[in-house]
């Protein structure tokens, strides 16, 4: 019996969706395994369905099948049943495409786009029988490397992965399989030449020091290769979607077709990363992305598509794409929906534009309940404005809304989290006033983590205690104004907090986790803190010291030695209006604000100059 037979016959009509790990799906690429020189494996640590729905992945299939040399698969975390039966039979982790057990390609890609998928990562490797510290790896293991947001702080996981890729990849993993194909035969001196390439960085030629309060006190090289800082990739302009990609054969998150229209925002929201670490904006032309659509439908079959961004709204020819896809396809029963819309009326006259039957729920994202907390963190949106917005979901007939807020943002107080509550019972008044009934409104409510590269960066998470005690007050007081309330476990804030400002010893946190039983962390069924607790206490290190600890803003950061771009002068110069509650209009429509980009894209420096001309 073949391996495939035995995947077939024996394993998976015994596990939950088998379409998780069949392949075959219509798009995917399989290419002779004996014809093609290097074969890589793309990881995403996570389920099928979490894992299918990533932008990332299909570019990189796309970019990387297209080298005629190359073969990439794709890989994904089993569900546990399905990792159970492998372990009983001693089936290593195997790619969807050619059924090849991991540890047989050149190299394994992983994706790290969440701190709670760390474990998996570790539990994959193994799977596959492959070292899962990189210093047990030898010549004839695969390279292990990684990408995605979280490697702008890639320190607690650095122990595991022999490099990183920071930044967009697009252009990056092309420079890397360059060097692959000259230095193959030796790890070393691979890795060395690897070493020397833009935004590659290679944690094993590095050396942390620690001061005696435990904090980082120096990050230096060792070897003549090993450069500092290790600066950010990213494309100049907009590179055209993938309009090809593999269709599941099982429902995933997101399961319709996606077109990338902009990337980047320069809102300047100080608590998030993605709106620092993927600037400057660029932007599709317009008729690239009606082609592109074209294309998607013509391709996949779909019957939606999302047009994708940071911010929707501020892609600059937005009236005229929706005016002209709504003109496109007014006699189709295709859906185009637009996510990431600001929260006023504009954004609802642009969804109600849009061709196809519109979803019943629409949600916005006030993040904190008074006008003085927005102001902190500078996201731009008064009273009225949300209001006004809400009004006009409701006489639109918008029935469904949810409202997305964080708890324990900085400089909160118990009057900025009764206005959580307050904001939500006019918002009920308005539905009710509008349409004669009370609306259905379901309130979100997550934890403030601070991100490196944002403003928030030095600024200390709340307690457990802190949120729980907030969480109730909101939980109580949005119920009794007849609205739904959801959170998420505030534990998981916590890890995820601890591992966003982590240093390099907490891999040993990570794998002993791992060793305890902890996998799929961010599944609430399979979270489990005790574990997590005994992890941090076996090696005599506290959650409190990285989540519950305010940063000196001339305190060494674990992630310092990777330039995101925004320089640390501008983040530090955001932290002081963050504090005296200033806000800081976007560049786009304003001054330039200096954050630094204008050191890496035309666009940027153009504007830096004129701003400085005219000032």
């Amino acid at each position: 019996m073949d391996r495939q037979e035995l995947i077939n016959d024996r394993v998976l009509y015994e596990v939950t969706k088998p379409g998780r790990y069949t392949g075959g799906e219509w798009n995917s690429i399989v290419k002779r395994w004996d014809k093609v020189p290097i074969k890589i494996a793309l990881a995403f640590p996570d389920v099928y369905e979490v894992g299918m729905s990533n932008l990332a992945l299909p570019i990189l299939y796309k970019i990387l099948n297209e080298q005629p040399d190359v073969l990439a698969e794709r890989v994904f975390a089993p569900w546990l049943d399905m990792e159970a039966k492998m372990r009983e039979r001693h089936i290593p982790l195997f790619s969807l495409e050619s059924k090849r057990p991991l540890r047989e390609f050149d190299i394994i890609g992983f994706s790290l786009g969440y701190e709670l998928t760390y474990t998996n990562v570790l539990n994959m490797l193994d799977l596959a029988g492959v070292p899962v510290w990189s210093r047990e790896r030898g010549g004839s293991d695969p390279l292990v490397i990684a990408g995605g947001s979280c490697v702008f702080n890639p320190e607690p996981m650095a122990d595991f992965i022999d490099l990183f890729i920071v930044g967009e990849a697009e252009e990056a993993i092309l420079r890397l399989l360059e060097v692959y194909r000259a230095y193959r035969g030796s790890k070393e001196q691979l890795l060395k030449q690897a070493a020397k390439l833009p935004g590659v960085y290679v944690p094993s030629f590095y050396r942390v020091a620690y001061n005696e309060e435990g904090a980082v006190a120096a990050f230096e090289p060792l070897v003549p290769e090993a450069k500092l800082p290790i600066e950010r990739q990213m494309v100049t302009t907009m590179p055209y979607p993938v309009t090809k990609p593999v269709v599941p054969y099982i429902r995933i998150v997101h399961d319709r077709g996606a077109v990338e229209i902009q990337r980047g925002c320069t809102r300047g929201c100080r608590f998030c990363q993605a709106g620092m670490i993927y600037r400057p904006i660029r932007e599709l032309p317009e008729q690239e992305v009606i082609s592109a659509v074209d294309e998607i439908i013509a391709n996949c079959g779909y019957n939606e598509v999302t047009l994708i961004s940071l911010s929707s709204s501020d892609y600059r020819g937005i009236s005229g794409l929706v005016n002209s896809l709504a003109r496109r396809y007014s006699k189709d029963t295709l859906t185009i929906s637009l996510p990431s819309l600001r929260l006023d009326v504009s954004a609802i006259e642009l969804i109600k534009a849009l061709p196809g039957k519109h979803k019943t729920t629409i949600t916005f994202a006030p993040e904190a309940g008074t006008e003085r907390l927005r102001q902190v963190i500078n996201k731009g949106i008064s009273e009225d404005g949300i209001m006004g917005a809400l009004a006009a979901a409701f006489e639109r007939e918008w029935l469904n809304v949810k409202l997305y807020f964080m708890l324990g943002l900085p400089t909160e107080t118990m009057d900025d989290v009764k206005g959580i509550v307050g904001l939500v019972e006019r918002a009920v008044k308005v539905g009710k006033k509008l349409r004669g009934k009370n609306p259905s409104i379901r309130v979100s409510v997550g934890a403030f983590v601070p991100k490196p590269h944002t403003p928030c960066q030095w600024v200390a998470q709340d307690t457990v205690e802190q949120l729980l005690s907030k969480q109730s007050l909101v939980k109580h007081g949005v119920q009794r104004a007849g609205a739904q309330f959801s959170w998420q476990d505030v534990r998981m804030s916590l890890l995820e907090a601890v591992f966003s400002r982590g240093d390099r010893r907490l891999s040993d946190v990570v794998y002993r986790a791992w060793q305890l039983g902890c996998k799929f962390d961010a599944w609430q069924e399979c979270f489990n803190y005790g574990a997590w607790s005994r992890a941090f206490e076996e090696n005599g290190i506290t959650l409190a010291a990285y989540a519950n600890r305010e940063r000196l803003l001339d305190e060494v950061l674990p992630w310092q030695h990777i330039d995101a771009g925004v320089t640390l002068s501008f983040l530090k110069s955001e932290y002081e209006n963050m504090r005296q509650e200033r806000v800081t209009p976007d560049c786009r429509y304003a001054e330039c604000n200096a954050c630094g980009l204008h050191r890496w894209h035309p666009d940027c420096r153009q504007r830096s100059g004129e701003a400085r001309r005219t000032s």
